[in-house]
């Protein structure tokens, strides 16, 4: 997988934890194969208690969440949904834990985790690899590192959509805030076209999607796992949290305050888009949530917009509508083919022998049919946020 032009401009993450913490990095590096033999959760039963007090800084904090978050993913789902369990051991459970509340972060493998944490160099040529990964093999890894470039090619309208045309409506400088209304249109276009031109959306033909959503990443509103997950030495009640959803995506909460989008409220109670938006900014980083509130307390896009009565900062906006309605149109398109469609099939034994992660690889739970990997009901949810966002035009 090839980065981007820029990209050496990116921060390199950190991909190995320091000495103490060998045996998480061992485990998390040999996932698909642990996973696949059925010996991952003997493993993590006689690794060691170890303390988090050797981590030092946010870059060791954060690999450690992504580290422990994929173990923890792995041990619950080893077996399927027909082999849950209900307590997460206490060698696991308790450094997670501590490592989550330093952080602001919930326990449990999300988006920050899944994509935004959770790459590397692979080589001199700059190409991108996963630090870890699950069954899944080589679609799995593009598919994470896809969405990175997604979210990568959304940065250039984050900061001239919003630190610029803001700065446009105080200064009440028109010209200025036309050029940045085009350029908040043609990122969200980027990001559209670099889904729809990506190989791992694009199978050979007569194959399906491996299907490496085998692990449903939610223990919330899940019937495989009713009552939530036993975090064992940090509480004797189960506790229920949503996984890894691009609708914790820190870009798309963005576009939608600064284009003054609302959501409907006229869902299942709930599920309604957005009750369950606000929720998932829960599973943001802090700094990514006070970033995304701090776009809501700004002077109002729209409604400048429309004060202006200028035709061209109309169009201009009506385009950055129309450019995320069509991007959201084409996530449901990607989600109906490869994850609730290539579900349906695994579980019917119909995929194809070359695209399973292994002999032994478990079955796709049947909550991935109809909801996400977040929970949600996924087709009422996906589409009401799309038909929503194009509510958000300006009538001419």
């Amino acid at each position: 997988m090839e980065g981007g032009e820029g990209t050496e401009e990116t921060p390199l993450p950190l991909t190995e934890l320091p000495e103490p913490y060998g045996p998480w990095m061992e485990i998390a590096h040999d996932l698909p194969q642990l996973i696949a033999s059925h010996q991952l959760r003997s493993q993590v039963h006689q690794m060691p208690q170890l303390s988090t007090q050797h981590l030092r800084g946010r870059e060791e904090l954060h690999l450690a969440h992504l580290v422990l978050s994929f173990i923890t993913m792995g041990y619950l789902w080893q077996e399927g949904e027909e082999g849950t369990v209900k307590v997460l051991p206490q060698n696991l459970a308790v450094p997670f834990w501590e490592v989550s509340q330093a952080l602001g972060l919930p326990p449990i493998l999300s988006h920050t985790d899944f994509v935004l944490a959770n790459w590397r160099r692979k080589n001199p040529n700059r190409n991108l690899d996963t630090i870890i990964s699950l069954p899944g093999g080589e679609s799995l890894r593009g598919f994470i590192l896809v969405t990175l470039l997604v979210e990568k090619a959304a940065v250039p309208g984050i900061k001239v959509g919003y630190r610029r045309a803001i700065c446009a409506i105080l200064q009440l400088d028109e010209e200025t805030l036309h050029k940045a209304l085009q350029e908040l249109a043609e990122a969200i276009g980027d990001m559209r076209s670099l889904l729809a031109a990506s190989p791992c959306y694009q199978p050979p033909r007569g194959h399906s999607l491996p299907d490496f959503h085998v692990f449903p990443l939610s223990w919330k509103d899940n019937p495989a796992m009713p009552d939530g997950l036993i975090y064992e030495g940090v509480s004797d009640e189960p506790m229920a949290y949503s996984g890894g959803s691009a609708a914790q995506s820190t870009i798309l909460h963005a576009f939608d305050e600064l284009l003054g989008i609302r959501h409907s409220e006229e869902m299942v109670p709930a599920d309604h888009a957005t009750a369950f938006l606000h929720r998932m900014r829960d599973y943001m980083p802090p700094p990514h949530r006070a970033f995304v509130e701090e776009i809501h307390r700004a002077p109002s896009l729209k409604q400048h917009v429309l004060s202006s009565g200028d035709a061209r900062l109309c169009t201009a906006f009506n385009r950055c509508i129309s450019a995320l309605a069509e991007f959201r149109s084409y996530h449901i398109t990607i989600v109906t083919k490869y994850i609730t469609v290539a579900a349906a099939k695994a579980k019917a034994g119909q995929a194809d022998p070359g695209d399973r992660a292994g002999p032994s690889a478990v079955k796709p739970p049947s909550a991935l049919e109809a909801k996400g990997t977040g929970g949600s009901h996924i087709f009422s949810f996906l589409k009401s946020v799309r038909d929503t966002t194009r509510e958000g035009m300006i009538s001419a």
